[in-house]
This record gives C-alpha cells, sequence and structure tokens, in this order.
C-alpha cells in the first residue's frame, strides 16, 4: 500500500499535533502551579529591630494549627527566633509565637550532630545556606554544613514528622533541648522514645502550665545522656532541673534516614501520645502531601488572576500569614471531642480555645477576613472566646495564651460584634453580650490592658484625662469610642431593650 504525500504529510502533522498535545496535557497536570506553590515562608525575615519587614519567621505547620516549627537562628528565649542575615541553625524548635515584642510559650527543640556530644547552644549550631533551604508552609529542608545532615519536617496540627539524613559516622547523634524554665527529659531506650515537658513561657500562663511532648525515633540508641543544667550525664536515662535535655546517639552509614515523630499536648503526656496519632502510618512524604493540599484548601478560597508571578506571590504569602493565628490550641481526645487546658485557671475543659494574637492588631482586618472567607473556622474562635469569658471572666485583650499586658483598647467587643453581623450563628452569643458589657465597664486587676483602664473616667467624662495617670489616653477614648458603636451595632441586631443599649450609643 502506498500512501500519497500529502496524504503523508496530514497524516504526520496530525500525529505531530496529536503528540504535542498530549505531552503539553502532561506537562500542564505535572507542573500545575496551586495557591500553597506562590507562599515563601521566608519573607518578612530580613528584619532588625532598627528596621522591621515583618518580624516574620518560618512557621511550619498547618491552618490555625496547635503548634509550628521553626529553624531557630537566634538564642534560646529570643523572640528573633529567625532572621535571613544570620548563617547558623542553633535547632529546630516547637513554637507558638516567637514574637519579638510579646514572645513566646510551649517550646522545645529538636537538633541532629555528629561528631562529639554536645548541647550548648552555640557549640551545637551549624552553619547554612539558603541555597540548600527550602520552605513552604507544609515542609521545611535545610542542609546543616558543620555536620553534612539534611533535616526534613512535615507537620500536621499538633505533631509532625523529622527526618535527618546522616553521613557515615560512628557519633550521629540527635539534642533534644525541653529549654531552660523548668523542665523534664526522660530517655526509654526499649522503646526508642523520648517524654518529657516544657514550662518555657513568657507569661500569661496558670502556675500547673507545662507542655508535654513525645518523640519516636524508627532506629534503636546505641547511646543516651540525660543533661541536667547544661552537663551531660552519659549513661542516664532522666533530668529534671531548670533546663533538662537528653541526647541520643547511633552510628549511621552514609546516606541514612532516621525519623523522628513528635507531639505535644497541654494536657498530658498520655494526650501527647494520643496526638502523635495524627501522624498515623504515614511517612514524612505523605504527611507533606496532606499538608499541601490543606493550605490549597484554604488558601484556594481566593483565586487571583495576575500576569505578575510576584503579585502572586505576594498575596499568596500574606494570606498564608492570615491563616496561622489565632491558633487553635484545643486538643482531641479518644472519643474525637474537642477539649483544651485552660490557660487562664489551669483546668481541663471541653470545647475550643483559640490564642496568640493581639486584638488591638486584628479587628480591623484580619477577623472581618475571617468572618468573610473562613465563617466555619470564625464560629470555632467565637465558641473559644465564650469559654475565655468563662473561665477567666473576661474576653482577651491580647491572648498569649492567658491575658497578656500589651496595647490598648477594648476591641473583643467589635470582635464580637463583628461576627455577628457577618452572619455567624451556632455559638453562645448571649454569653458574648454579657461578656461585653461586663468588660466596657470594669477592668481586669492583674492584667490592666484586659477590660477598659480608665472605664471610671471615660464612662463620666467621654475620654481618659491625660493627667490621671493612665498613658496612651488620646488612642484609648478612640479604641472605646469604637469598641462601644460596636456594643450598640450588636445590641441593636440581638433586639435588646433601646434603654440598655442607648448608653452605648451616646459614648460612641
Amino acid at each position: 500500500m502506498t500512501i500519497k504525500p500529502k496524504v503523508f504529510e496530514k497524516l504526520a502533522l496530525s500525529i505531530y499535533i496529536f503528540v504535542m498535545l498530549f505531552c503539553s496535557v502532561n506537562l500542564s497536570a505535572k507542573d500545575k502551579v496551586t495557591p500553597v506553590d506562590y507562599v515563601n515562608p521566608l519573607v518578612g525575615t530580613q528584619s532588625t529591630h532598627e528596621l522591621s519587614t515583618g518580624n516574620l519567621y518560618p512557621a511550619i505547620g498547618l491552618p490555625w494549627g496547635m503548634n509550628y516549627w521553626t529553624p531557630q537562628t537566634g538564642k534560646m528565649g529570643d523572640g528573633w527566633g529567625y532572621t535571613y542575615d544570620a548563617n547558623k541553625i542553633r535547632d529546630f524548635k516547637q513554637t507558638h509565637q516567637p514574637s519579638p515584642w510579646i514572645n513566646d510559650y510551649g517550646q522545645f527543640s529538636l537538633m541532629p550532630i555528629t561528631g562529639k556530644a554536645v548541647f550548648d547552644q552555640d557549640q551545637r549550631a551549624s552553619w547554612f545556606s539558603h541555597k540548600a533551604e527550602t520552605a513552604t508552609p507544609y515542609y521545611y529542608k535545610v542542609y546543616l554544613a558543620d555536620y553534612d545532615v539534611t533535616t526534613e519536617i512535615a507537620p500536621t496540627s499538633r505533631a509532625a514528622i523529622f527526618r535527618f539524613t546522616f553521613p557515615k559516622a560512628d557519633n550521629s547523634y540527635v539534642v533534644v533541648d525541653a529549654m531552660d524554665n523548668g523542665s523534664y527529659v526522660k530517655i526509654i531506650p526499649e522503646e526508642n522514645e523520648i517524654v518529657g515537658y516544657t514550662t518555657k513561657n513568657s507569661g500569661g500562663v496558670p502556675a500547673n502550665f507545662k507542655d508535654y511532648f513525645v518523640i519516636k525515633f524508627d532506629k534503636p540508641f546505641t547511646y543516651y545522656a540525660a543533661v541536667k543544667d547544661e552537663k551531660i550525664k552519659e549513661g542516664n536515662k532522666e533530668s529534671e532541673c531548670k533546663h533538662a535535655g537528653g541526647i541520643i546517639g547511633f552510628s549511621t552509614h552514609k546516606g541514612e534516614q532516621v525519623n523522628a515523630r513528635v507531639a505535644s499536648s497541654f494536657i498530658s503526656l498520655d494526650q501527647a501520645k494520643q496526638n502523635l496519632k495524627e501522624l498515623g502510618d504515614d511517612n514524612l512524604d505523605q504527611v507533606a502531601m496532606k499538608g499541601k493540599e490543606a493550605w490549597n484548601n484554604v488558601l484556594g478560597k481566593i483565586e487571583v488572576k495576575d500576569e505578575n508571578v510576584d503579585h502572586l506571590r505576594t498575596f499568596y504569602s500574606c494570606l498564608y500569614r492570615c491563616c496561622l493565628f489565632p491558633n487553635g490550641v484545643y486538643e482531641i481526645d479518644s472519643l474525637g471531642n474537642p477539649i483544651h487546658y485552660s490557660p487562664f485557671n489551669g483546668t481541663i475543659q471541653k470545647g475550643y480555645m483559640y490564642t496568640s494574637t493581639g486584638f488591638w492588631d486584628t479587628f480591623r482586618a484580619l477577623l472581618p477576613l475571617l468572618n468573610l472567607m473562613y465563617p466555619s473556622v470564625s464560629e470555632k474562635m467565637q465558641e473559644g472566646l465564650v469559654n475565655d469569658y468563662k473561665e477567666s471572666g473576661f474576653l482577651p485583650e491580647w491572648a498569649s495564651p492567658g491575658h497578656r499586658g500589651c496595647m490598648v483598647g477594648n476591641n473583643s467587643a467589635s470582635v464580637v460584634a463583628d461576627a455577628y453581623l457577618s452572619g455567624l450563628r451556632g455559638y453562645d452569643i448571649e454569653t458574648l453580650w454579657k461578656a461585653v458589657v461586663h468588660d466596657a465597664n470594669s477592668v481586669d486587676k492583674d492584667v490592666t490592658s484586659t477590660g477598659r483602664l480608665g472605664y471610671e473616667y471615660y464612662n463620666k467624662l467621654g475620654y481618659v484625662p491625660y493627667n490621671v495617670g493612665i498613658n496612651e489616653n488620646a488612642a484609648r477614648t478612640l479604641e472605646y469610642a469604637f469598641d462601644d458603636w460596636s456594643i450598640y451595632q450588636l445590641g441593636k441586631a440581638l433586639k435588646k431593650p433601646k434603654k440598655e443599649i442607648d448608653i452605648y450609643a451616646k459614648r460612641a
């Protein structure tokens, strides 16, 4: 059979087009860019005290998660946890809010090293380069040059999996630092496990505050040492002191991967082990892919079309930040119910709890955005505010994790009002109404930025005077007036008696 030249040309052209279309479809499916691919968690980290570009850090976690993980370049306890111009990593820290201004709580860290067993944060620090660093919201990877070790992290809300790729070494270690505010570490070699707790915080916690943790390795220990106030005790399995830690070790061949599964709880060690089940049987890659999907589900609520890729990177990097806080510090018990440790009275309670945010900063834009875009999450946050009031007698103005003294205003009133007026329902709004009225006419005697400092003057005069020993009096007056307007609008929506709400209209 012969094929005429023109027919052959058409056939060849058809085959060519088919092949190109097939390759194009496969290429686009493989290389499809999703919202989270535009996010760069390092944006805002090149900050100094003199010049802020955000004072941020790479928060590796899930949207509104309980815990985040971050490489730590700053000293332990320093609110400047990670700065882009630093060239050494001290460890990889579980964090909740490493702010330069309000600082952090519930921290502990892991650090892989080789050679000599050391604990001191300066001695264990390793050189690194951003060229050998990968940072996404759901996965972090970096090469530690001093030890020829690669560290990878993939998180869930309350747990994470680490993968350390070691060189050929007779002495490979992982250092666990429970921080220096009163801590405990126990090494259990027969179970390849380390458990403990940290009490590291910056205030706003009850006396019984602890962040319990469990770390499960997939390689037997050939070396272990407890650390007591930075002194290494080889062969010791337990340390309870001001600054406790632990070091476990083994020999490794070139490229050997050691996995560590980590979880924590503010409730108990048993609950930490329950939280570890979030990882299931997944390996690090599977956890990372589920994290990517979770972020795309959240970020993908807003679709932006722009030919300028830098605009997309800016937008989605900012939206990622919007979906971190307030973070959910509630946990899920064995029956699947939300429970939480109260950062106000130290008891274990049912229901949701969100914290690590200052309403002074967030009532204007962040929380209204969440109400519009993520109403089911915002409803849980309102339930958390109900619990805040029931457990402490006040709504928070700046929580980290309990009441903290920072900034001015009674902006919880506008947070409650905006949520309800935006259509959120399904929570105890009557208790929140009582809360906003209560807080407008009182002040917390221990944390005077909670409630209204100077409310007596404001209620009588219509302003807070400058000469009564209360700072930021003009700012307070303006904020209180707006908060009263918010209370008035909420009262109207709830059909409260006119005589009950007119006072707030007058003050506003």
